[in-house]
């Protein structure tokens, strides 16, 4: 295959380049960043404070939930529970996010693009 073949057309790469230069384009990459690392960073929290109670509390995590005689059930199995829905809540909350104001913008932005 020839470089000639795989190369794009002159004035696609001029709309292309026009567009990821454009200050919509740079809008956008900048929120999805944003809303990228503003889930990261609660997800990290929420994990990393999970793994640091189970570090440096090991009493809290043992308690039982229940106060009954034979009971087994400790506070470290529900706040794991909790920390795997935090993922699930997370990945729901970014799919809504992208699905409703992402992926529009990226199709309006690439209609400009065949313009």
């Amino acid at each position: 295959m020839s470089t000639a073949a795989a190369k794009p057309p002159e004035k696609a790469s001029k709309g292309a380049r026009e567009l990821i230069e454009s200050p919509d384009f740079k809008a956008l990459v900048r929120k999805r960043w944003t809303v990228s690392f503003v889930l990261l960073a609660i997800l990290f929290v929420g994990y990393y404070g999970f793994i640091l109670l189970v570090s440096f509390n090991k009493e809290l995590m043992a308690r039982t939930v229940s106060s009954e005689p034979g009971a087994v059930t400790t506070v470290g199995i529900p706040l794991a529970i909790a920390v795997i829905v935090l993922a699930w809540i997370l990945v729901a909350v970014y799919v809504y996010w992208a699905n409703a104001a992402y992926d529009p913008e990226v199709e309006r932005l690439k209609g400009q693009l065949k313009h």
